[in-house]
């Protein structure tokens, strides 16, 4: 089964009430099996438009991705983010590695 992933990025205008945020994710990312694989950190953006914070999360397989962020605890914690954040999130499906033809994304 191939795994899960969150892919965001995020602009930050209140960095105090952005904490409560992180503070609040934490149950449920621990109870879908969550892994920060990349949480900020330095970045080049030489294509397109970027943010100020970039994540890349790891889930066990894409239903875990997708049941975390549709759970009451998730959206909970998301409601403590919107007011004071832009953020930009995917979740999709990682390669495991079957299917498709070599060089196609």
């Amino acid at each position: 089964m191939a795994k899960g992933y969150w892919i965001g990025r995020v602009d930050i205008s209140d960095p105090e009430q952005y904490a409560r945020y992180i503070a609040a994710n934490a149950a449920p990312f621990a109870r879908y099996g969550a892994r920060f694989l990349v949480r900020s950190g330095r970045f080049e953006n030489p294509e397109g438009s970027s943010r100020a914070r970039n994540v890349v999360i790891e889930f066990p397989s894409y239903e875990a991705a997708l049941a975390c962020y549709e759970s009451p605890e998730y959206q909970a914690a998301k409601a403590l983010r919107d007011p004071v954040s832009e953020a930009d999130l995917v979740i999709v499906e990682g390669y495991d590695g079957k299917g498709g033809a070599a060089g196609q994304p």
